[in-house]
């Protein structure tokens, strides 16, 4: 019987191992509880009123030994032929970069697209490599049974073949901070077709899984150009745009405003935020960093240009 979705080539094993050892335990309390009824009933007080000395029986002692041996070396033997499969990742898997830093994950794709959320293409290999930028991280994906730490300094990996159309949970599975709970993310699986069409697609192609909508009555307000940069760079899975508090500063009302930086050998200066500490913090983000906050900004490629729009929306949030 599954547990809950098998979304995945490694679910059923990883289910059949589970129940296999939870009813062989199940078994073993039952035959324990029954032999400490069983002996407290027949050798009671009542019935042997005076102690007498037992001998110890060779067979018994060799039954004991041997059977809970013998059903630990199947146990093994189950898990371990599990986590071999497991760790023995297909050729031709495509290759996806899976970081993750306080609170966020971001996935990069071997044509250097990157996303928050996880887009897979339906019963194609795909190996997960893992790495964090700041704590301990938990990179699990219920419906596919993997789980797997992100240490950091320390590269990881996991691998599946999703087998099941649909949108996934994606869950850090170590208290990694206040907002633990808010590390979340999804694994969107979608027939190959649909994933080929975004991933050799332009860079601003529909996400996959993403179904067109009627457009509203009265159009939304336009938003500004650098914004789909900050999307395509993951910017703002750490910076929001309207003050909200996230893993960095927000980018509303920044501009102009003192910060206390701390540089890479803890020295701190307090500085007025301008062009060109925007321009230093984008084109080398581990230089310096706004203290109060972790050093969990990855380094990203962008073109002067790029970089002077960017400036343009944060000069603009006030």
């Amino acid at each position: 019987m599954p547990i809950g979705q098998q979304a995945s080539t490694a679910a059923a094993g990883v289910d059949a191992v589970f129940l296999f050892i939870v009813a062989l335990c199940v078994a073993v309390l039952v035959f324990l509880t029954f032999l400490l009824v069983y002996f407290t009933i027949r050798y009671g007080r009542k019935r042997h009123p005076k102690g007498v000395d037992i001998e110890g029986n060779t067979t018994l002692e060799v039954v004991w030994t041997v059977i809970p041996t013998v059903l630990f070396l199947i146990m093994f033997y189950f898990g371990w032929t599990n986590f071999d499969y497991m760790r023995n990742v297909p050729r031709d898997a495509m290759v996806i970069q899976a970081t993750a830093r306080q609170w966020a994950y971001s996935f990069t794709y071997p044509n250097g697209k990157r996303t928050t959320e996880l887009y897979l293409a339906l019963n194609q290999p795909v190996k997960v490599e893992l790495r964090s930028l700041d704590v301990i991280h938990g990179f699990f994906v219920p419906a596919f049974r993997v789980k797997q730490d992100m240490v950091p300094g320390k590269e990881n990996y996991t691998w599946f073949i999703p087998t099941m159309p649909g949108s996934f949970d994606i869950e850090c599975t170590v208290i990694c901070g206040v907002s633990h709970a808010n590390m979340l993310s999804k694994a969107v699986v979608v027939p190959v077709d649909e994933f080929k069409a975004w991933y050799f697609g332009e860079e601003d192609a529909p996400l996959p899984g993403r179904k067109e909508t009627a457009a509203p009555a009265v159009p939304p307000p336009a938003a500004h150009p650098a914004e789909a940069i900050l999307r395509q760079h993951s910017c703002l899975t750490c910076h929001s745009l309207d003050g909200t508090v996230m893993v960095g500063p927000t980018f509303r009302g920044l501009y102009g405003q003192k910060q206390t930086l701390k540089d890479r050998g803890g020295a701190e200066q307090e500085v007025t935020v301008d062009d060109a500490l925007l321009a230093r913090a984008i084109q080398d983000p581990h230089a310096e960093r706004v203290k109060g906050y972790p050093p969990a900004m990855p380094s990203v490629s962008l073109t002067p240009e790029e970089t002077a729009r960017v400036i343009e929306l944060i000069k603009s949030l006030q």
